[in-house]
């Protein structure tokens, strides 16, 4: 039976690798990528990109299967102004929990972070305790500094210096995006 998988922002880096990752592992899958423009970056088939601002969802309802199995939110980061980052983070976690409150799915996921601002790690911190109240399960991961897989910004640069600080202070090491998407995958299986 086909699984019906809803990525939150799955368009990005760490999308692309666990839509990969995840079809290696259960070749049977649909994947439904919902970011802003709809672009989904991979020419795979049973990969859909839906349009949807995830800051301001509106009913994505129409462009989903009758059936989700797994849904993760994938979007989140820093930013420099307050309610900014307030949003960018909480409400497209607001609305994964408002899908799985309609759809019912085996479990959903869930981009953590260690390394940020005080605020960033809070917000996720807090988002975490929420979604771990829900009915459905949850599977998280909660990395540092994510890298690899192309990922090119102002962030990686740091990669080098938090891999020589990473092994004084183990909770400042780097991660590659693989072992990122491992972990979360194999966490949303094992519910």
């Amino acid at each position: 039976m086909t699984k019906n998988i809803v990525l939150l922002g799955g368009s990005g880096y760490i999308g692309r690798e666990l839509v990969k990752a995840w079809r290696s592992r259960v070749a049977d899958t649909e994947f439904w990528v919902l970011s802003r423009s709809g672009a989904t970056r991979l020419d795979l088939p049973g990969v859909h990109g839906v349009a949807v601002d995830l800051l301001r969802p509106q009913m994505a309802d129409d462009a989903l299967p009758d059936q989700v199995d797994y849904i993760v939110d994938l979007v989140g980061g820093p930013k420099d102004d307050p309610q900014e980052l307030a949003d960018f983070n909480r409400l497209p976690a607001q609305f994964m929990q408002r899908l799985a409150d309609q759809y019912h799915p085996t479990a959903m996921g869930f981009i953590g972070g260690k390394l940020g601002p005080k605020t960033f790690v809070a917000i996720k911190r807090d988002l975490i305790q929420e979604l771990q109240s829900s009915p459905t399960p949850l599977a998280v991961v909660e990395p540092t500094l994510v890298y690899g897989a192309g990922r090119k910004d102002q962030m990686t640069r740091f990669v080098p210096l938090l891999r020589v600080l990473g092994a004084v202070v183990p909770s400042l090491r780097p991660v590659k995006v693989d072992t990122v998407v491992m972990t979360l995958l194999n966490e949303l299986l094992a519910k």
